[in-house]
């Protein structure tokens, strides 16, 4: 299964509950690799596929099917739960380890040697999508729909379906940064180290990230979030949710900062800076009595810059908009929403 291109993986996708556990990158779903990328995390995931000419750093465990395209390399050992695929070219710096049947292609360098406890082909394996793709066409060419639905039913085994992990072509995932060139998602519940590199970023609720967040364009934290750092967008917009907290500074061309989140460093925003502020049912509340939202908001012409606690002023100049506070030392009119 070639990976190439501009296939099913065009973005870093990193599913709820990932974590990063020692030298490990540990999902529940299927882990999905783009050709030409480099991992030095070990990853353990149900299905592990490998595009070609794909370098992962330490040993590879999959609780179901293991494939590795060709010119892949694996420094440690791979361990499958079920087949394994392996193309021409692999080599692995341990041992193999399947459960199941192993189809193995040409010129496969396993250093510590194999073993499967089913048939083992020596082979250029077809690739197992493929297969499936090609005996459900033949299936369905020749009106034979209930097959073609039972071999589906088969496929799916009654597995929960849950999200993969995807790496796109091209990217460089290490414990010091992630670096795609494509959007980058992340989940929920998840603990990750490293810096992320993308063209734009997502974070979801209840994350702890060990390092900083750059892009060239929006930046989303969400709710309960922790940064390690700083969050940077070269010209979109940065989002920080209610309960998020960044222990870095904030730059981007536009900012919507909560008035419940935590930045420990300095805001910047060369455009519009917003504080949104939750109002009070008794404030709020009008012939639909439910309560709102309220945005306040800092824009000019030139950059707005706030530090860690501070509040907001306006010189009233044409075209400039300063924001800056001293932390403990504040004058007595201005009035400052925590961020």
């Amino acid at each position: 299964m070639s990976l190439r291109g501009g296939g099913p993986v065009d973005e870093l996708a990193v599913p709820s509950e990932t974590t990063v556990e020692e030298h490990d990158l540990v999902t529940d779903g299927d882990v999905l690799v783009g050709s030409q990328s480099t991992v030095e995390f070990g990853l353990r995931g149900r299905n592990v596929a490998l595009g070609e000419r794909v370098s992962v750093g330490s040993d590879i465990e999959a609780e179901g099917d293991c494939r590795l395209d060709t010119w892949c390399s694996v420094d440690g050992n791979v361990l499958v739960g079920e087949d394994a695929y392996i193309g021409e070219r692999v080599t692995v710096t341990g041992r193999l380890m399947v459960s199941g049947d192993l189809d193995i292609g040409d010129d496969v360098t396993i250093e510590d040697g194999f073993e499967a406890n089913g048939w083992i082909v020596i082979r250029n394996p077809v690739p197992t999508l493929v297969f499936y793709f090609i005996v459900l066409s033949q299936l369905l060419r020749i009106g034979e729909t209930d097959a073609a639905d039972e071999l589906a039913t088969a496929l799916a085994d009654g597995d929960d379906v849950r999200d993969p992990l995807l790496v796109p072509r091209g990217a460089e995932i290490s414990d010091d940064a992630w670096r795609v060139s494509t959007p980058a998602t992340v989940g929920d519940d998840c603990r990750l180290h490293g810096n992320i590199r993308a063209e734009s970023i997502r974070i979801g609720e209840r994350n702890e990230v060990f390092g900083s967040l750059r892009a060239r364009d929006d930046i989303g934290v969400g709710t309960d979030t922790v940064i390690h750092g700083d969050v940077t967008s070269r010209g979109g917009t940065v989002t920080v949710e209610a309960g998020a907290r960044v222990l870095g500074d904030v730059s981007a061309g536009d900012l919507t900062v909560h008035e419940d989140a935590e930045i420990d460093g300095t805001l910047r925003a060369r455009g519009e800076m917003k504080l949104v502020q939750e109002i009070d049912r008794e404030r709020s509340s009008g012939p639909s009595g439910e309560p709102g939202d309220a945005e306040t908001s800092d824009s000019g012409a030139g950059d707005a810059e706030t530090g860690s606690g501070a509040g907001s002023e306006n010189d009233g100049r044409a075209g400039e908009s300063d924001v800056e506070s001293d932390g403990d030392d504040r004058d007595a009119d201005e009035s400052t929403p925590t961020t």
